[in-house]
């Protein structure tokens, strides 16, 4: 498979294609995925805050399909989302003894729904429904009333990326009603589903948001506005009028590299966070490890069974990634040292910028325009300065 291919499938937005094995917790305390083999499948819960990792299957009466999708909350219960006649239902799971609990929510009358990554509070769950003109952000955990409609944004929307630690602003990939390039606009859930472009780095250029980071401000970016009809990944930081860098260290020959984990706590200091990328070929999979200050890319090989496209960061710089095997069923590898062998011999100011590095630059001197290549500053974006509702 190349890497387009792979690219394409990793954005497919209906069905599991292109998504991680598992769903870690907002608070990374507890996993689901949908475990067995063939149409035997059943939602199961993984508990990875204790002295050891242990899952908890939570089979129902009738196996389950390969699009129906399970969500963690921080409170132990688990999410799933199934279509069922033109519907998608939604409940809760919790474990009963030898048996499971079901706590039904609701539906939403739409063909193709696909849940979001979990909510910063741990107790919410949203989703994304697709329409004809326009996409619905749904409420579908942790409301008063079962699901809720809290915004509609004009265009077709995929992604789904918080950026801050309440759950207020959520940052969707939009495509324009009627084509156009792809641009990360930020929703503002509190007030009515108000949408506020986020990334704009050149007008032509399809602009993604992968992953932030609500401590520190680091977002990476995908884009192709450095190479126009090939997507590379770069980094900025929310609220900077520093320009979006792409460093030739993540690039990495046909791997497709995408982020999963950067690690938390690291207030206001972007450049020395530490991020775990999943790399694909052909081949297989295995990991990087980056941080913008170092300006490399470590590449380590993935545990046996590893969950592919999932992990965490602890604050002390410990990646943790889950896997299963024949003879550990739930398991939770812990790679240390990675982090701090990133971390530059003399810490100082953010490293300079290349200017292959910048987007729109070029290996000339050329100065950059100060301008086209940033994301837009936080209170530019969601807080002020507001558009009416997408």
């Amino acid at each position: 498979m190349t890497a387009c291919a792979i690219e394409a499938a990793a954005q497919e937005d209906d069905g599991a294609a292109g998504r991680p094995e598992l769903t870690i917790a907002a608070d990374g305390s507890y996993a689901a995925r949908l475990a067995g083999e063939g149409e035997a499948l059943f939602p199961e819960r993984w508990t990875l805050d204790g002295p050891e990792p242990y899952a908890v299957p939570l089979p129902l009466e009738q196996p389950e399909e390969r699009d129906t999708q399970v969500l963690p909350l921080i409170d132990g219960r688990v999410l799933i989302g199934r279509r069922v006649a033109g519907r998608f239902a939604f409940s809760l799971l919790y474990p009963t003894g030898p048996g499971t609990g079901e706590l039904p929510l609701g539906a939403i009358e739409a063909e193709h729904v696909r849940l979001l990554p979990p909510s910063p509070d741990g107790l919410g769950a949203f989703a994304l429904a697709a329409g004809e003109r326009s996409t619905a952000v749904w409420q579908v955990a942790g409301g008063a009333f079962g699901p809720e409609h809290v915004a509609e944004v004009r265009g077709r929307c995929t992604g789904g990326v918080w950026l801050d630690r309440s759950g207020r602003l959520l940052a969707l990939d939009r495509e324009p009603d009627g084509g156009g390039p792809v641009k990360a606009v930020a929703v503002d859930l509190e007030r009515g589903g108000e949408v506020t472009p986020l990334l704009q780095i050149t007008d032509e250029s399809h602009d993604r948001l992968v992953l932030a980071d609500p401590d520190s401000g680091l977002l990476l970016i995908r884009s192709d506005a450095p190479s126009p009809g090939q997507e590379r990944l770069g980094w900025g930081v929310l609220g900077s009028m520093r320009p979006v860098r792409f460093p030739e260290s993540l690039r990495a020959g046909d791997a497709l590299m995408t982020p999963f984990a950067v690690q938390p706590g690291q207030m206001l200091t972007p450049e020395g966070c530490a991020v775990a990328l999943r790399m694909d070929t052909a081949a297989g999979s295995w990991i990087g490890v980056w941080r913008p200050a170092a300006r490399r890319l470590v590449q380590l090989p993935a545990p046996e069974g590893w969950l592919a496209g999932t992990g965490t960061w602890t604050p002390e710089g410990v990646l943790r990634l889950p896997y299963a095997t024949a003879s550990v069923p739930c398991g939770l590898a812990l790679v240390e040292g990675v982090a701090e062998a990133l971390v530059p011999d003399v810490p100082a100011s953010p490293p300079p910028l290349e200017p292959e590095e910048v987007a729109g630059g070029n290996r000339s001197d050329r100065p950059a325009a100060p301008t086209a290549c940033r994301p837009v500053p936080l209170q530019q974006a969601p807080l002020t300065g507001r558009t009416a509702p997408g």
